[in-house]
């Protein structure tokens, strides 16, 4: 079995106006379906190419370095507001109007991505840089614009990860793993804490999902009747806990609808699968396998999610109620 792991670095990805609104309940961080939706875009731009027609992206990992989420909070406001475009303007006699607008959600985002890869021969190497270098130059990542990205170096023999390359991994030894982990460094990983909220609904009789996940977020504030003040209290459970979309969950069976876009692709209504995720420091992992996420598809439970490595099981997947 070969111990040899091929991974794609890409650092410093400037991402311009991308999707914040990841589910009907959630806005902040693209839901990991936009993630792994772009590694999947950016394998079929490089498979068009003969001698790259072989290679698959199989997993990915987002550690974010800066996150600007176009929010206003003003003096004496209660809640954020959604900065909003609304453009196109509208036409209307010899002026212009602002149009009804639908709130979308957007944010600037700088991220390192960690794309392990199959099938790519050590030949290959400068075509597959040449080519991940145009693809990203045209794509968008979570709806949003790639403003820029590290250059991509040809150094598989340097153990410097400050740009974009091309890194081998060997499995058993130490200091390679350290190294890919690094790579990651300073920003905050993604990953999945679905165990985290199934255990807390097992503690509330199999309460509601929501209800669980909004006991493992709430803040709690206690007053203090000497200091005439409102402390927050330190919640049970540690770590940056945030509610994430990993995929959607089959509504109905597969079938065909009416003035359905495309006739001969099955359709089924869906909607989004909301779980527990957690941001966690990169060097606070031991191993890559950790950080990653990749494709999950169960049949019978008509689940289309995305998981992480480190949780993926048997285990029910908890959707929205």
């Amino acid at each position: 079995m070969n111990r040899i792991k091929t991974y794609l670095l890409l650092r410093q990805v400037e991402i311009h106006n991308a999707n914040a609104f990841s589910s009907p309940l959630t806005i902040g961080f693209p839901a990991m379906t936009a993630w792994l939706g772009a590694m999947h875009a950016l394998e079929r731009k490089l498979r068009q190419h003969e001698a790259l027609s072989g290679i698959r992206l199989k997993k990915l990992a987002v550690s974010c370095h800066d996150f600007d989420l176009q929010t206003y909070k003003g003096p004496g406001d209660y809640v954020n507001s959604v900065i909003i475009t609304a453009n196109p303007l509208r036409k209307k006699g010899a002026s212009f109007e602002r149009p009804p607008f639908i709130e979308e959600a957007r944010v600037h985002l700088n991220v390192s991505l960690l794309i392990e890869i199959d099938g790519l021969m050590p030949g290959d190497f400068p075509i597959f840089e040449e080519k991940v270098t145009e693809a990203l130059e045209r794509m968008k990542i979570a709806g949003g614009d790639v403003l820029g990205f590290s250059p991509i170096q040809d150094a598989i023999h340097l153990t410097s990860t400050r740009h974009s390359r091309i890194l081998l991994v060997d499995e058993k030894n130490e200091e390679d793993k350290r190294r890919a982990i690094r790579s990651l460094m300073p920003g905050y990983v993604l990953i999945e804490r679905r165990q985290l909220l199934q255990q807390r609904q097992e503690e509330l009789n199999h309460q509601d999902t929501l209800q669980a996940m909004l006991a493992l977020l709430a803040l709690h504030y206690e007053y203090d009747d000497e200091h005439d003040t409102w402390n927050v209290q330190p919640r049970k459970e540690k770590g940056w806990l945030v509610p994430i979309v990993t995929g959607f969950k089959g509504l109905t069976p597969l079938g065909h609808v009416a003035n359905q876009r495309d006739a001969s692709t099955l359709h089924r209504f869906a909607e989004p699968v909301l779980t527990l995720g957690e941001f966690k420091m990169a060097h606070r992992f031991d191993c890559v396998d950790d950080m990653m996420w990749q494709y999950h598809y169960d049949e019978d439970k008509g689940l289309y999610v995305c998981v992480n490595e480190q949780m993926e099981s048997d285990e029910e997947v908890k959707g929205e109620d």
